[in-house]
């Protein structure tokens, strides 16, 4: 069983999105995101950098189209989505290492210092994006008669 840990970032891109395609024809975007903590210095009244945290994300299907299309290098964003673990051995030391990403559910441009224009994608694919459905007429437009 894994532990689920749903988290929240808030920072800068530090890279434009890599797009691609796993073998199995998975969609996928991977960036970075940098979020800095400031902090108010109480000496000098100023505020400063206490540090930046890096964290790798990676997004799956339509959303990965959406994230490589629109997001680039210092764009501001929001994350949300669960905190994944796991380990690797590296090839040149032969050390096992730890990795931490977040596995996205949205992603979002942050619009505290942007403007933004939506434009929206169907939710459907195929001729069902584009379907108008049915279309009904009043009565007293479709010829018919009132029997008293």
């Amino acid at each position: 069983m894994t532990t689920r840990i749903p988290v929240t970032v808030e920072g800068n891109l530090t890279g434009d999105p890599e797009y691609g395609a796993g073998e199995s024809g998975n969609e996928y975007a991977r960036f970075t995101v940098a979020v800095n903590d400031r902090r108010l210095n109480q000496t000098t009244n100023t505020w400063e950098d206490a540090g930046t945290v890096f964290h790798r994300v990676v997004v799956f299907n339509q959303q990965a189209r959406h994230v490589a299309a629109s997001l680039r290098k210092g764009d501001s964003v929001l994350v949300a989505g669960d905190l994944r673990f796991g380990t690797y051995t590296d090839k040149e030391t032969g050390q096992t290492r730890e990795t931490r990403d977040i596995v996205a559910d949205n992603v979002g441009a942050s619009l505290k210092f942007a403007d933004l224009a939506v434009s929206r994608s169907p939710k459907a694919e195929g001729p069902a994006a584009y379907a108008t459905g049915p279309t009904a007429a009043p009565a007293s437009h479709a010829d018919t008669t009132i029997a008293r």
